[in-house]
């Protein structure tokens, strides 16, 4: 069984960071997916697949990875650069501004 570690990045319609702070253990497909000819649909007798695992830490996923054999490939993150303005959100609405505001 072959399996990735990494840490998923924000969602595209969020700057925070809520659902990005775990690192996630997902099982590499075994199996080409097939078109089920009657409905259309894509399936797989892959169930390994559909497994995702959760942990705090990059260290406790490769123990469970050791721990059960699982040959794992760790993805690292890109460090994320803060976005941070002199002046912040507020500047916008400054009664000192000395441009004009517009859109």
């Amino acid at each position: 069984m072959r399996a990735r570690i990494y840490k998923p990045a924000r969602t595209a319609m969020s700057s925070g960071t809520a659902k990005s702070r775990d690192w996630v253990l997902e099982f590499a497909p075994a199996e080409a997916r097939k078109v089920d000819p009657l409905m259309g649909w894509t399936s797989s007798g892959d169930t390994q697949a559909q497994v995702r695992l959760q942990f705090e830490s990059k260290q406790a996923a490769l123990d469970y990875a050791e721990t059960y054999g699982i040959e794992a490939q760790v993805i690292e993150p890109k460090p994320r650069k803060p976005v941070i303005r002199p002046g912040g959100y507020g500047e916008n609405f400054a009664t000192n501004r000395r441009g004009v505001w517009t859109h």
